[in-house]
């Protein structure tokens, strides 16, 4: 049998990077004769509530040694596996110094990343440790790797940059769990939704001119969710937000009847690989995405979801769906077909085990 060393940040079930890049391909890969073990840096619930606390930095110091102990521990064992695949970065500081040692360990690494994490992106709880990241580290790891999985066109021409050997992987949806209820229409209201986390929310208010006008338009007539921040309100639009729980994940996603993602034309959003969309559109609910990197490669406007360019857009396209069914169920419809052919686990688990089986030779 062989075996393959993940080396993340978090346990498993516990980051949506984690969960929608590898983590769900474990059973496929141990089918086929492959162990997966996980490393995390951040191995419970405990510290993971230290390390994204406000302050605390006392105590961050000593998790900080514990954290490169699990590391060090890794390099020791490196050898002991025929492959080792880092997502997006081994350590939690600027220096590559542990991704170097696992390669001089092992040379089988492979290097996963899925967002544009070369630009500095510091916590706000974490600030005062701003001054040990380094963004050029991403480069480093990539030169350094057997090969890249880049999550999207964008990634990989970063990528391409510092070493030949690089894959589109696209993030992907288990859709045997992605199913979905179908039937008659959900609410007596129609539902926008959208779904993040705390570090996105910002992204949401790229909507909220747009959805303030539909607010006015529609008023009780339709309704708002925001889903990831438990902490967001915005009484205008009647929302308060719910907490992201992998335990409700689902079920609170199907209470949607229209999807949105919107994005800044920025560098950092050119780097995303369209999750949240491709979770409504797994689901058959129509989605309108802003038309930034990948988003225009998942969605043809019109055909399976929408790509606003502007506030009025934004109007137009919401308020079509809102006020015609048939065209939410038709673009629900072609959504899900879109992920079950191109974005989804079993579309791609065969090729992923492919590109890995080609480094144990």
């Amino acid at each position: 049998m062989k075996r393959i060393l993940f080396i993340a940040a978090h346990r498993k079930d516990r980051a949506p990077n984690q969960r929608f890049r590898f983590e769900q391909y474990f059973q496929y890969l141990s089918e086929h004769d492959h162990e997966c073990v996980l490393s995390p840096l951040i191995k419970d619930e405990k510290e993971d509530k230290l390390f994204y606390s406000p302050g605390n930095y006392l105590k961050k110091i000593p998790l900080g040694i514990k954290f490169a102990l699990r590391r060090i521990k890794d390099v020791w064992r490196a050898n002991q596996f025929d492959v080792i695949i880092i997502a997006r970065e081994a350590f939690i500081l600027g220096t590559p110094i542990f991704e170097k040692l696992l390669a001089w360990r092992n040379p089988n690494v492979i290097f996963d990343f899925d967002d544009a994490i070369w630009i500095d992106v510091i916590s706000t709880n974490n600030r005062a440790f701003s001054w040990l990241k380094d963004g050029s580290k991403t480069a480093k790891i990539i030169s350094i790797s057997k090969l890249v999985f880049a999550g999207n066109q964008y990634l990989l021409e970063y990528a391409k940059k510092n070493n030949t050997a690089v894959e589109i992987v696209p993030t992907t949806i288990d859709t045997d769990e992605y199913v979905p209820k179908g039937g008659a229409v959900k609410n007596k209201k129609v539902t926008i939704g959208w779904s993040g986390s705390v570090s996105t929310i910002e992204h949401f208010q790229y909507a909220i001119p747009a959805l303030t006008r539909i607010k006015a338009k529609y008023k009780d007539n339709i309704e708002i969710k925001v889903i990831g921040d438990g902490n967001y309100k915005n009484e205008a639009l009647g929302i308060q937000g719910l907490p992201w729980r992998k335990q409700t994940e689902l079920d609170d996603l199907q209470l949607i009847d229209i999807g949105i993602m919107p994005l800044p034309d920025d560098q950092w959003s050119w780097g995303k690989c369209g999750l949240k969309g491709l979770q409504y559109m797994a689901l058959e609910i129509p989605t309108l995405m802003s038309p930034v990197g990948v988003n225009r490669e998942i969605i043809s406007n019109g055909e399976n979801g929408f790509l606003p360019i502007d506030e009025n857009d934004w109007v137009e396209k919401l308020s079509l769906l809102i006020e015609n069914e048939n065209l939410r169920l038709q673009l629900g419809k072609a959504g899900r077909e879109t992920v079950l052919k191109r974005y989804s686990v079993k579309s791609l688990q065969a090729t992923y085990l492919k590109l890995i089986q080609a480094l144990e030779k």
